[in-house]
């Protein structure tokens, strides 16, 4: 009796980019796990409690009253200005601190340095602007049950898109200095000097040119829905284009650099 011919054998699918969802994940739950990050969501957090608490007692104690819309800016400002270096240690750090094992994790399998270089981009961007945005939802959210309630919905959202924007383009710049130099210290004080350095030029041109310190002053209005759409949008674009270009430059050196 003849035996049946055997079943065919289904076709494997490969997933090509199971690579750098591994990288992602695994960039995500060390961010987690740093204790930068966790220094900078504690200050953040104590920062903005203590500050919402003093207002608070202002105006029990003595009636003034506190706007919402100046308080939260305080604080988102506080976010980009106060704890920026903080940020860049954790973005610069992200791909120089891994020099030393990067030829087993990157060359020796089966990962392509296009796909670990986003992977560790994309995976500090979704953990930091995460938490921002919960942290400003937080403020949102506390500032309205404890103080004068100015803020338009709309004005806390552009406020909160242009805030991360820029922290984007931090971000952005800090991973790909990362992985364009072999030092962490030296990314970190190059990264540091080039971004102040290029904001207080901006902030000496004319009002017309879109300027980050600009935006973070003008704050309050946009709470309060006061706010120029076209000057807003064309900042927000402008941090957008610049952090992928250099993004992308970043990744092609990185691709053909030894490591």
């Amino acid at each position: 009796m003849d035996t049946p011919p055997p079943a065919p054998a289904k076709p494997v699918r490969i997933n090509r980019w199971l690579p750098y969802w591994a990288v992602f994940q695994a960039d995500v739950h060390q961010t987690l796990r740093s204790w930068v990050y966790r220094t900078w969501v504690l200050m953040s957090l104590l920062a903005a409690v203590g500050y919402l608490l003093y207002r608070v007692g202002v105006y029990r104690e003595a009636g003034i009253m506190q706007p919402a819309s100046v308080l939260i800016s305080d604080l988102l400002r506080w976010t980009v200005v106060g704890s920026v270096t903080l940020i860049i240690v954790l973005t610069v750090g992200s791909i120089a601190s891994e020099r030393g094992t990067m030829a087993d994790s990157v060359l020796s399998r089966g990962i392509s340095r296009y796909q670990y270089f986003l992977g560790k981009w994309h995976a500090r961007l979704a953990t930091l602007l995460g938490t921002f945005f919960v942290m400003g939802a937080f403020w949102l959210a506390a500032s309205h049950f404890l103080l004068h309630e100015d803020v338009r919905l709309h004005g806390a959202a552009m406020a909160l898109v242009t805030v991360a924007a820029l922290l984007g383009a931090v971000i952005s710049f800090g991973v790909s200095v990362s992985a364009l130099t072999n030092s962490t210290v030296l990314g970190i004080a190059v990264l540091w000097m080039v971004l102040y350095g290029a904001s207080f030029l901006l902030s000496m041109l004319p009002e017309t040119v879109p300027s980050p310190d600009r935006a973070l002053h003008g704050l309050p209005y946009v709470l309060r829905g006061h706010y120029d759409a076209g000057a807003l949008g064309e900042l927000i674009a402008w941090s957008f284009v610049t952090s992928v270009v250099f993004a992308l430059f970043a990744m092609g050196y990185f691709a053909r650099r030894d490591v």
